[in-house]
């Protein structure tokens, strides 16, 4: 017990250093041999709040003072464009709420003051349009209606060299098509290239739960170093990041608790990957994709994707290869993948996420049941040699070394193994942290209501009362079970249902409602075994 105390505040002080903006001491990722040159975009425009009011090498074909909003409603979507660069300034998805405030949707991409998250594309290589260039709206709806398709286009001169933005979006879908189409009216060939970037500020998410440690930040993926978080940190530090740079497949992402944004170019299509600080705790991540040299009088085309939604499995799975892998269960990845395949066909069935996590549970213990049978059987076989082994302690307790050989000698002669108790439980943790992850990582518990009072299987038990069950639960549990011998540890197993209890009220309830029932089911599954053991004990004493 004092060895799992010291683990568990040393792993607490880890995480509160990782969410204090430190570094853990345990995923220092490193990449596995592809180049990790650091890209060096210096001719891209700086970002939104940067020093700089005009992009390097090129000047704004018009004031930012006539730039308008434009914006483009789906059935799952609004997205609010501006004619200043042609920048995606804010993006709702019409079919999650907001957490802090249920009343509204969730909202990705916003430009709220201090707190910018925005998607910029323009050309760099010369005095082409950027993402600070004014862009010419062409008409068009601004609704799906009865359409499954919608596009949005923009257009832009500068130097001769006209750049025109086609935003397409689809039915139920949260990928946005953005192609880039170069037409050079000038005298000269010109060499540019397309970036796409998404910018965003370095501060959590509001609304995230202290006690629940997720990943916020940008990723890459390639298929020669696979999926990579990075470090806000040492993006600060110029060169420290290391990643890919030069490849021709994956993406780039920002990531947040159940939500995700990812840029992703045609596979086969030559880029560069970088990431760079724009100002004080804004960041940016994007592609550089080369359009080769084009003639005078000829026009060159670029198209991307960018997705902007919830982390639902099978969604990322058809939108890009690895884009499931931003809902990172660590390395229990090989187990927690089949269990929320499990559950996923659960819910098909059931149509209730609550009663999901509570049939799952069942299944899981059952699947279990000889290994927490064998552990409960330890159990009682100690609980009742307990009285002797109390004598032993108290007529040996001035010399440790013959106590310790009676004690082992009473486990030699009643058959008990004093592991026995302990082994099946260690075999079970694996899994059990795998459900852990997938429940906390599963953007589908958002909203989801379960009876009466649970209305949102995502967030805390709003009037407590699966905890308060819970600790009672494990109070019950930690009755049936033999009491330490150390008065000191019995005293230490006597707050843990009241620590687990007040660190519980702060967990989604879904969490809280699978701990829950699998307390429930071993109370159940203890109490039967103990039952069988005591009807034995006299059948045979009979």
């Amino acid at each position: 017990m004092w060895i799992a105390l010291v683990v568990s505040l040393f792993l607490l002080w880890d995480n509160w250093q990782v969410y204090n903006g430190g570094s853990s001491l345990f995923r220092r990722d490193e990449p596995k041999g592809a180049s990790t040159k650091k890209a060096e975009p210096s001719a891209i425009p700086a970002g939104p709040t940067a020093a700089a009011s005009a992009p390097i090498g090129s000047t704004p074909s018009a004031p930012i003072a006539q730039a308008e909003n434009v914006s483009i409603t789906t059935d799952v979507v609004k997205a609010d464009f501006s004619t200043a660069g042609g920048v995606l300034t804010r993006l709702e998805l019409l079919k999650h709420n907001d957490k802090v405030d249920p009343s509204k949707h969730q909202v990705l991409f916003d430009d709220a003051p201090g707190k910018p998250y925005l998607a910029q594309s323009g050309l760099t290589g010369g005095t082409f349009p950027n993402h600070k260039t004014i862009f010419k709206v062409q008409p068009g709806p601004r609704a799906l209606d009865g359409s499954d398709t919608l596009q949005l286009v923009m257009t832009a001169e500068q130097g001769g060299v006209v750049l025109t933005k086609t935003y397409t979006f689809q039915r139920g879908s949260y990928v946005i098509g953005i192609r880039h189409d170069v037409a050079n009216r000038t005298g000269a060939p010109i060499d540019p290239a397309v970036y796409l970037q998404l910018v965003r500020h370095g501060e959590r998410p509001e609304g995230e739960s202290r006690f629940v440690s997720t990943f916020t930040g940008p990723a890459v993926y390639t298929e020669a170093d696979k999926f990579k978080k990075l470090d806000y940190d040492k993006i600060e530090e110029k060169g420290k990041e290391e990643h890919t740079t030069k490849t021709d497949n994956g993406w780039v992402a920002l990531v947040q608790h159940y939500f995700l944004t990812a840029l992703i170019a045609p596979d086969k299509a030559e880029r560069e990957i970088y990431t760079r600080k724009l100002d004080t705790k804004l960041y940016a991540i994007g592609n550089i994709l080369p359009l080769g040299t084009v003639a005078p009088g000829a026009t060159a085309s670029s198209e991307a994707r960018l997705f902007a939604g919830p982390q639902e499995s099978a969604v990322l799975e058809k939108t890009a290869p690895g884009l499931e892998l931003v809902k990172d269960y660590g390395m229990l990845t090989v187990i927690a993948k089949p269990i929320f395949w499990l559950m996923t066909q659960i819910q098909k069935e059931v149509r209730n996420w609550g009663w999901t996590i509570v049939l799952l549970t069942v299944l899981i213990k059952l699947a279990f049941y000889p290994l927490a049978s064998a552990s409960y059987r330890s159990m009682a076989n100690m609980k009742k040699v307990m009285p002797q082994i109390k004598e032993l302690q108290e007529r040996y307790k001035d010399d440790k070394m013959k106590r310790n050989q009676e004690v082992m000698a009473l486990y030699k002669t009643e058959k008990i193994n004093p592991l026995g108790g302990c082994m099946p439980v260690v075999v079970q943790i694996p899994v059990f942290l795998s459900l852990y992850w997938v429940l906390l990582a599963s953007v589908e518990m958002r909203n989801a209501p379960w009876i009466g009072w649970i209305t949102d299987l995502a967030v805390p038990d709003p009037f407590y009362i699966l905890p308060i069950i819970m600790a009672v639960s494990m109070f019950v549990q930690q009755r049936m079970s033999p009491p330490p011998p150390d008065p000191m540890q019995a005293k230490m197993m006597m707050f843990m249902p009241l620590a687990f209890s007040v660190t519980f009220f702060f967990f989604p309830a879904g969490l809280v409602l699978y701990w829950v029932v699998n307390n429930l089911l071993s109370i159940a599954q203890q109490s039967w075994i103990n039952y069988s053991f005591e009807k034995s004990k006299k059948k045979r004493a009979a």
